[in-house]
C-alpha cells in the first residue's frame, strides 16, 4: 500500500523565479467521497487515474495509488466526472533537499496559490523558503476535491 506524506501551505511571495518547471493540469473526480476519492488528470501531455484514501488525524498522511493512462481515456472519463473541474499550473520549486509543488489555480479558484511538499515521514524537517506562508495541512477547504465543490472564489 502506497502512503503519501504531504504538508500543504499557502504561498505569500514570489516563488516563480525559483521554479525549474511548470506544467498545466486539468483534473476531475469520478468519486469525491473522503474514504476513496478517484481523480482523473491530464498533466502536460500525460494522463493519470488516482485513488486517494482518507487522511490520518493530522491530515498529512493518506493512502494514494496512481496509474498512467492514455490522455484520450482521461478525456473520455472527464465527461462523466462530478461537476467542477480543477485547472491549475504546477511549478516545481527546489528548496534544500526537497522540491515543493506550487499550484497556481485558475477559473473558480483564481487567486489561490498552494505549495505542497512530500516527505519521507511526518517528523521530517525541511527548509521553509521566504515565499512560504501559513501551513494549511489538514484544512479540508484546501483539498482539490473540496475546491472542486466549494471553489476559493466563493468563500
Amino acid at each position: 500500500m502506497a502512503q503519501e506524506i504531504e504538508r500543504k501551505f499557502l504561498v505569500k511571495g514570489d516563488f516563480k523565479p525559483f521554479s525549474i518547471k511548470a506544467t498545466r493540469i486539468t483534473q476531475g473526480y469520478l468519486s469525491s467521497v473522503p474514504e476513496r476519492a478517484v481523480r482523473v488528470r491530464i498533466k502536460g501531455d500525460k494522463g493519470y487515474i488516482t485513488v486517494k484514501g482518507i487522511g490520518n488525524a493530522s491530515g498529512a498522511s493518506r493512502y494514494e495509488w496512481e496509474k498512467e493512462i492514455p490522455v484520450s481515456e482521461v478525456e473520455e472519463l472527464l465527461k462523466i466526472c462530478e461537476p467542477g473541474v480543477i485547472d491549475k499550473t504546477r511549478y516545481l520549486v527546489p528548496a534544500g533537499k526537497f522540491t515543493f509543488e506550487v499550484d497556481e489555480f485558475y477559473g473558480e479558484n483564481q487567486g489561490l496559490v498552494l505549495a505542497e511538499i512530500e516527505l519521507p515521514s511526518e517528523q521530517e524537517s525541511f527548509e521553509k523558503p521566504g515565499w512560504l506562508g501559513e501551513e494549511v495541512t489538514g484544512d479540508v477547504r484546501y483539498y482539490n476535491v473540496i475546491l472542486m465543490k466549494h471553489p476559493f472564489t466563493t468563500w
